[in-house]
């Protein structure tokens, strides 16, 4: 038996595509199958799987269940939670070997996929590859595995409140925070977190709905923080948590109604974390703004530029003993006291930890950072067989000039007036730009080398295209 997957589903990261059209039960099967025979061939046997809201998501598992006990692989269902949710399951059980959520992320309610961790590293770029290849020829191994269900959920959730640390409950008796779940995976444990949480907490959609009707829960997008906004507002509360479809990325505004954005989140996280790891490596991908880097060296850190995705950020955290991570895109990983993933709602107790432990409320730690004027991440659309070409000849060019050029992912380039950014997105046909300064003259010169340099290799910055 062999099985072809749609050439657009297996991605860099994760494995994704449209239900109904690109992904079905057969690829949820044969995904269960190849991950389960890979796992065995390396010594594990037993596969914990969770999945999201999504409407697909019970569908998938079903099938993704038959694909790892055919195979011979031991299953433990932890049910309907946050893609975090599973990671703990993976991290914390000493007889689990691998673990696969079933979900969409950030994208529209007809989509769905799987982010998979194996023996306890990110399974993703050729891992991903192979499991193609091996349904292609019907390399599986044969079996017949067990399937089991286990309740983690509150055990998830006692996990997550130690993330407050030696912070004094009493300390945050007058704390008031807003909370949205977006109707997204992470509403069941948010509720459970929240009354368990010293202060006072105001949530809302916290009700897991597949179809999102009240906004679509991608963190990042301005746009999707209005209701919190709002909410923070009109209950005149100290700040707001908004998480993104699986609950793995956070989004958060100060008590002024002012986002802060995932580099500045890693700001407070680094400056708290440092206080108590001085020279130790703090990762942010190329995205993110100076005023980080700068702001993790002046604590007594090691600022380190990665590439993009959270499964090489993990990666690099891993090989650099890094205590702390995180992208621009929500996305923070915290090692020092937890397992190294990305957990938005970890990463909520951590705020509210930190800004207790640095004595300043979020809008203040908000409002005494740098001032910089720059782009939200601009996404357009380039041919596939392009992208990486185009981002090449950029490349080339630069290297005959006097320009300061970062090629950890893509091109960086630092002039006196800021930086700018252009790199080949690994999950779609897109180029994505960025760039940042001090002024809004800068930014217009910092944005025409951009429009030069793609002009140069016969592209333009068409109209910017979504996640």
């Amino acid at each position: 038996m062999t099985h072809q997957f749609d050439s657009t589903v297996l991605r860099e990261y994760d494995i994704r595509g449209i239900i109904g059209e690109t992904l079905g039960a057969d690829d949820a099967r044969a995904i269960g199958r190849g991950f389960a025979t890979l796992l065995r061939r390396a010594g594990g046997s037993k596969v914990a799987v969770g999945y999201d809201g999504r409407i697909s998501s019970p569908m998938l598992e079903h099938a993704l269940v038959e694909g790892l006990t055919a195979s011979g692989c031991d299953v433990v269902t932890i049910g309907l939670g946050a893609t975090p949710m599973l990671y703990y399951a993976e991290a914390s059980s000493e007889d689990v070997d691998g673990g696969i959520q079933i979900t969409g992320s950030h994208n529209p309610a007809n989509y769905n996929g799987f982010k998979m961790v194996f023996q306890g590293r990110p399974f993703f770029g050729a891992d991903i590859q192979k499991l193609g290849e091996m349904a292609a020829t019907g390399d599986w191994d044969e079996g017949a595995g067990s399937v089991e269900s286990r309740e983690i959920l509150s055990e998830y959730v006692e996990r997550l409140l130690m993330g407050l640390g030696d912070v004094d409950p009493a300390a945050l008796a007058d704390l008031k925070v807003g909370w949205d779940a977006g109707n997204g995976a992470a509403g069941p444990a948010l509720e459970m977190l929240a009354a368990k949480l010293p202060g006072e907490h105001h949530l809302l959609f916290t009700d897991v709905d597949g179809t999102f009707p009240n906004h679509h829960p991608d963190p990042t997008v301005e746009a999707n923080l209005a209701d919190l906004r709002t909410l923070v507002a009109e209950k005149n509360l100290d700040f707001g948590v908004a998480f993104d479809g699986d609950g793995d990325r956070i989004g958060a505004i100060d008590g002024e109604g002012r986002v802060v954005w995932g580099d500045q989140l890693l700001m407070i996280y680094a400056e708290d974390a440092l206080k108590n790891r001085q020279g130790a490596t703090v990762i942010a991908d190329v995205k993110a703004s100076r005023a980080l880097f700068d702001h993790v060296a002046r604590c007594g850190g090691n600022p380190l530029m990665w590439k993009t995705g959270h499964s090489l950020i993990k990666s690099k955290m891993k090989e650099t003993g890094a205590p702390l991570a995180g992208e621009m895109s929500g996305h923070v990983f915290f090692a020092d006291d937890y397992y190294g993933y990305d957990d938005a709602l970890y990463a909520g107790v951590r705020l509210i930890a930190a800004s207790a432990r640095l004595g300043r409320s979020v809008t203040d730690l908000r409002g005494g950072m740098p001032a910089m004027v720059n782009t939200p991440e601009l996404r357009f659309q380039v041919d596939e067989s392009r992208k990486f070409a185009a981002i090449r000849e950029v490349e080339e060019r630069l290297a005959g000039s006097d320009a300061d050029v970062d090629g950890t992912d893509g091109v960086r380039v630092s002039t006196p007036d800021g930086w700018w950014l252009l790199r080949a997105s690994n999950t779609q046909d897109v180029l994505v730009a960025r760039a940042e300064s001090d002024s809004e003259e800068g930014l217009a010169r910092l944005m025409a080398q951009i429009d030069e340099q793609l002009s140069l290799s016969g592209l333009e910055r068409g109209e910017s295209v979504g996640h």
